[in-house]
C-alpha cells in the first residue's frame, strides 16, 4: 500500500540581534510543539557542516572582512537549506530555524553592503510562513551578554572600525542592524515582539501567532500535525 503524502511542512524563522533572547524563544516554541506532537527540526545560523568551522576560524583570525562575510554565511545557509531545511519541510515537518536569511540582510546592511546585492545572493531562499523578530535595546541586550561573557569582536562590529571601545562599538553596531531589522520589519511583515517583555509574556504572543498558522495551513489542533493533501 503507498505511503500517505504528508501536507507541506511549515518554515518558522526566528530573528533578533544577540542579545535579543530569541534562541531561548526559539527552543521554547520547539519543546510546546513536540508536545503537541509536531514533528520539529530545529536549524541555527552558521552550523553547516561543509563551512562553520572556516567561518568560525575566520572569525576567530579577524580574517573576514564585509563581503567575504556575507558569501560565507550565504554558502552555510545554503547548504543547510538543502541538506535540512527542504527535505524537513518536504517530510511535513516543522522547521525552527534561529536566524534565517533575514540575519544576513540585517547585520550586511550595517556593514555597508548594498540591500539589493545580498538580496540578490539570497534569492534561492523561500521566504519563512511566519518570521519573529525579537527587538532589544542595545543596552539590554549588551547587559543580558555581559551577565556570560564578553561581546565577540564582529559582534560587536569591531571590523568596523566604529570605536576602539568594545562596548561602544557594539551599542553602534547594534544600532545598525536594529535599524535594518526595523526597515524589514515593515516591508517583509515580520512579527515584532518586545524582547524586554518578561519570557513568559513573549512565549504567549509566539503561541498565539503560531496557533493562527497552523489552523491556517490546516495543521490539527491540539496536534500540530498536518493531514494528507
Amino acid at each position: 500500500m503507498p505511503a500517505t503524502p504528508h501536507k507541506p511542512g511549515l518554515l518558522i524563522a526566528v530573528e533578533g540581534t544577540d542579545g535579543s533572547g530569541k534562541t531561548t524563544q526559539a527552543h521554547h516554541l520547539c519543546d510546546w510543539l513536540r508536545e503537541r506532537g509536531a514533528s520539529v527540526v530545529f536549524t541555527e545560523w552558521c552550523s553547516s557542516k561543509l563551512v562553520s568551522k572556516t567561518i568560525k576560524k575566520g572569525k576567530r583570525l579577524g580574517l573576514l572582512r564585509p563581503y567575504t562575510f556575507s558569501t560565507m554565511h550565504a554558502t552555510d545557509f545554503a547548504h543547510r537549506l538543502e541538506s535540512e531545511i527542504r527535505p524537513a519541510l518536504a517530510k511535513g515537518s516543522i522547521v525552527i530555524a534561529d536566524r534565517y536569511l533575514y540575519t544576513a540582510l540585517a547585520r550586511d546592511a550595517a556593514r555597508g553592503l548594498p540591500a539589493d546585492w545580498v538580496r540578490s545572493l539570497y534569492s534561492f531562499a523561500h521566504p519563512p510562513h511566519l518570521t519573529f523578530y525579537f527587538r532589544v535595546s542595545g543596552e539590554i541586550a549588551l547587559s543580558r551578554i555581559l551577565t556570560s561573557r564578553q561581546p565577540k569582536y564582529y559582534e560587536a562590529g569591531m571590523d568596523l572600525g566604529l570605536h576602539e571601545d568594545l562596548y561602544e562599538s557594539f551599542r553602534r553596531f547594534h544600532a545598525r542592524v536594529t535599524d535594518a531589522y526595523d526597515r524589514m520589519a515593515r516591508s517583509d511583515r515580520l512579527v515584532a515582539i518586545r524582547a524586554d517583555l518578561p519570557v513568559g509574556e513573549q512565549r504567549v504572543l509566539v503561541r498565539r501567532a503560531v496557533e493562527r498558522l497552523l489552523k491556517e495551513n490546516g495543521f490539527a489542533p491540539g496536534t500540530a500535525k498536518g493531514g494528507p493533501r
